[in-house]
């Protein structure tokens, strides 16, 4: 009789035990869940929703353009943080941010020695930060080339938080900047088609064309440059998409009579270039451009001696069977002439492209 009292009363102990067990797990999961359903709801009011078009709005400087000849700059740097130490988890590698704001400024600043080598008309610059977690909220617009007259910044990335990796990527702000001392009538944000869908493209780019319009010193025509930087990570179709908006945009632009010229990170390989480099089936590899993918009297401008890329799987250690890419380069319409087109070796020192400078002449 006594044991079976002292069973129950045991029986009766254990019960409350495994109720309250559950209840905490209850109560913990069920704030986890409305910790997500949260997140998801902040991220998704909060998500970067641009315009197909929408106007930029810059300072502008007065000097207009008077010669035939220009000059121009094109390097995406990577937003200080990509430099020969660093690879990305995302790509197969192993980190994920910069380790310091000193080592993202070390960078940013040799960007800007190489820059002052090599003065151009016109400056495209691609992942250009705006106070973002992985450069450590240094405002990279003001950072870069203080004292140019104008510069016109197209946000192609933007989210409040983005949970992943771990370390989280946290806040983005990041986008394209043209900067020049020349006027510039006006210029705008061209949506770019978007291939991913809900939850993803939340926390995805929003890659996009920054036009802007230059005015020519005696004439009513106008120099229109496009600077842009293309999808690199879909399934083939978002490519596609954007590769024919842009051209698209241009022959419009050519149609109207203006001089036109695209350039920045194409995330496609220039014709024949991935036979000179070759193809590793087992990392990222861009799309590729063929000269059917422009109009027959349009011509493309690159310089294959020297790859503008490379393989963010591992830190760059610079051997020859490293992965490496021509994808940086630019589109000229039929009434620009190519004079001169040189990709600057630096290695991948500071950033995980090399610069590229382009000489033409307007026709």
């Amino acid at each position: 009789m006594k044991s079976e009292m002292k069973s129950e009363m045991k029986s009766e102990k254990k019960k409350p035990l495994v109720l309250r067990i559950l209840k905490i797990a209850g109560i913990v999961i069920g704030a986890a869940v409305l910790l997500a359903v949260g997140f998801f709801a902040f991220i998704s009011i909060t998500e970067f929703k641009p315009k197909d078009v929408e106007p930029i709005e810059f300072t502008a400087a007065e000097k207009v353009l008077a010669n035939d000849e220009v000059t121009l700059f094109s390097w995406n740097i990577g937003y200080g943080g990509l430099d020969s130490s660093m690879d990305f988890v995302l790509d197969y590698g192993t980190q994920v941010n910069p380790r310091s704001k000193q080592q993202v400024k070390d960078n940013l600043d040799v960007i800007q020695t190489v820059i002052d080598q090599f003065p151009s008309d016109f400056y495209f610059l691609q992942e250009i930060d705006y106070k973002s977690r992985r450069s450590y909220r240094i405002n990279e617009i003001e950072y870069l080339m203080p004292n140019i007259s104008t510069k016109v910044f197209a946000r192609n990335f933007v989210c409040k938080c983005i949970p992943y990796p771990w370390p989280i990527l946290g806040k983005m702000d990041s986008g394209l900047i043209t900067m020049t001392d020349y006027k510039i009538d006006q210029a705008k944000r061209i949506q770019l088609p978007i291939p991913f869908k809900w939850p993803e493209s939340m926390f995805n780019l929003k890659r996009c064309l920054e036009v802007s319009y230059v005015p020519l010193d005696g004439t009513d025509k106008q120099l229109v440059l496009v600077n842009l930087h293309l999808e690199a990570y879909d399934d083939g179709e978002g490519k596609a998409a954007q590769r024919e908006m842009l051209i698209n945009v241009l022959k419009e632009e050519y149609d109207k009579g203006n001089y036109v010229i695209a350039g920045g990170d194409f995330n496609h390989w220039f014709p024949g270039t991935d036979k000179i480099y070759g193809v590793s089936d087992n990392l990222w590899q861009p799309a590729y451009l063929e000269e059917s993918d422009i109009p027959a009297d349009w011509s493309f401008a690159y310089d294959a001696s020297v790859p503008t890329c490379r393989s963010i799987h591992a830190p760059y250690d610079g051997s020859d069977n490293w992965q490496v890419y021509v994808i940086d380069g630019f589109i000229l319409s039929p009434n620009v002439e190519l004079e001169s087109i040189k990709t600057y070796d630096y290695h991948f020192a500071n950033s995980d492209h090399n610069p590229v400078q382009m000489k033409v002449k307007l026709k």
